[in-house]
């Protein structure tokens, strides 16, 4: 298994605070966790620290907004919280824009798993990989939750790219002409795009008025998750995508705003299996892995 370079993913400033009724100073920390949000870049992105997993930015949660590059800061972080919690962008409509297409067109929501936030993945890049990755390890009933290698693996294997591409990657910088791997980031960012446009092609259905429905985001969520190998194979296939967003359409629609829904079967682990995916004659099937697995 690929071993990754662990470094520091929160720079930690300690400052003194005036104890109260003369018990003296008492030392206290804070963390700044930092990295970028795309489909494209995304500039004006709403950013948050979800301390209670609901996807929407609550008081006294560490927030801030993406800049001109798409990067972002959160400032005063508790140093106990970092890798504790996901971390969720929020792009919406008229206040977001993507670096490459423009204003994005509806509202949607990314994230990235708390797991990744520990220095794993120092740029702490959120994006639609990351977001679907986040939904993979997220506990089922009926299924055992994904680790983050395991996540990791499993939407590579999906996707028919080689063992060794980190799917938690800035892979707008990684598709840059001259870069090793250049071509699977590339394809990773034309994939993360297609995405991104299937979950704002649901904001009315999943975030009416801005306010997440999490039921059926996580049904959105996981019907991009059991097409991710016909998506990855039809990515620049318009009819294809435009066919996929009718599906989902009427797939959440039916979709009760509210109750219990079992996602078990559209989060499989595939993992174990080592497989690799392949559509033939518009059927998915899984085939001999060419160089994935669990690296």
């Amino acid at each position: 298994m690929k071993k990754y370079l662990v470094t520091i993913a929160a720079l930690l400033t300690v400052g003194l605070i005036a104890g109260c009724g003369g018990s003296g100073s008492t030392p206290a920390s804070s963390a700044a966790v930092s990295g970028k949000v795309a489909d494209g870049y995304l500039v004006g992105a709403t950013v948050f620290m979800d301390k209670n997993n609901n996807y929407q930015l609550d008081a006294g949660e560490p927030h801030t907004t993406t800049d001109a590059n798409g990067a972002y800061t959160l400032m005063n972080v508790d140093p106990a919280d970092v890798g504790k919690y996901p971390i969720v962008a929020m792009a919406i409509k008229g206040q977001t824009t993507d670096l490459e297409t423009g204003p994005v067109s509806d509202s949607y929501v990314l994230s990235m798993p708390a797991a990744a936030v520990f220095g794993t993945h120092s740029s702490n890049f959120i994006s639609p990989m990351s977001t679907l990755i986040r939904e993979k390890m997220s506990p089922i009933p009926n299924r055992p939750a994904m680790t983050l290698t395991e996540a990791m693996a499993q939407l590579r294997n999906q996707m028919n790219l080689p063992a060794g591409i980190d799917m938690m990657a800035d892979y707008v910088a990684g598709s840059q002409p001259g870069t090793m791997n250049a071509t699977q980031y590339q394809t990773m960012h034309v994939n993360a795009q297609k995405m991104a446009g299937l979950m704002a092609g649901q904001a009315g259905l999943v975030m009416p008025g801005n306010v997440m429905n999490l039921n059926r985001y996580r049904g959105m969520m996981g019907t991009i998750n059991s097409n991710m190998p016909a998506i990855a194979v039809n990515a620049i296939s318009s009819t294809f995508m435009t066919g996929m967003m009718t599906q989902m359409q009427a797939q959440l629609g039916a979709m009760p705003m509210t109750g219990f829904t079992n996602y078990s079967g559209l989060f499989r682990n595939m993992t174990s299996n080592r497989y690799f995916w392949n559509t033939t004659g518009g059927t998915t099937t899984p085939t001999t892995p060419m160089s994935g697995g669990m690296m």
